[in-house]
Order: C-alpha cells, then sequence, then structure tokens
C-alpha cells in the first residue's frame, strides 16, 4: 500500500501564501489521479484541487486563481501552491491518491489568521 507524508502547513495571515507538499513511499502508476482534499472543523471533507493522469486538473471553486496543483513524477511527489490565502481556507489538508486503490495521507494543519 502506498502511503502518503504531507508538509508545508502551518500558521499564515491573510493574503499570504504556503505550498504543501506530498510524498509517496514508492512509485505508483501514473494513470493514477492524485489530488488534495481538505476539511474545516465542523464540515465534510472536499476535494481542493487534482490532476488526472492526462494531466488535466480540476479546482473547487473557492480556490481558482490562488490554487496551483502541480506534479513531479521523478520524486513521487505532488504539491499545492496556496496564494492570497483566506480566513475560510483554514482546514486539515491531506492529500490523495486514487487508482486500483486509494491512497490518504495523514493530514497537515493550515490556519490563516490575523
Amino acid at each position: 500500500q502506498v502511503q502518503l507524508r504531507e508538509s508545508g502547513g502551518g500558521l499564515v495571515q491573510p493574503g499570504g501564501s504556503l505550498r504543501l507538499s506530498c510524498v509517496a513511499s514508492e512509485s505508483f502508476p501514473r494513470s493514477d489521479t492524485i489530488g488534495w482534499f481538505r476539511q474545516a472543523p465542523g464540515k465534510e471533507r472536499d476535494l481542493v484541487a487534482s490532476i488526472s493522469r492526462s494531466g488535466g486538473t480540476h479546482y473547487r471553486d473557492s480556490v481558482k486563481g490562488r490554487f496551483t496543483i502541480s506534479r513531479d513524477d521523478g520524486k513521487n511527489t505532488w504539491y499545492l501552491q496556496m496564494n492570497r490565502l483566506k480566513p475560510e481556507d483554514t482546514a486539515v489538508y491531506y492529500c490523495w491518491r486514487f487508482g486500483s486503490t486509494v491512497s490518504w495521507g495523514q493530514g497537515t494543519q493550515v490556519t490563516v489568521s490575523s
């Protein structure tokens, strides 16, 4: 089972930036879809961004134009660059891989507050 580990979360002021990283413990099929979810207290876990096998990206409306997902297959790593952060972006962020099996990271806290 491929294990995932996130890093890069933290506390940032509104308008600031963070870059999250997700490293997979081993290689996985390039056909897998990878991405990021987030879960705020008392809310459901929602998809934030994803990249499909074809390289097509998907973003939830509230982060379009501010967040960018990218991948480095050679490093089994993908990223979420988050710019112009807002307090409503505060959540635990989870990286995710979907293929013949599904993998989740343990989550990293992102807090946007002044």
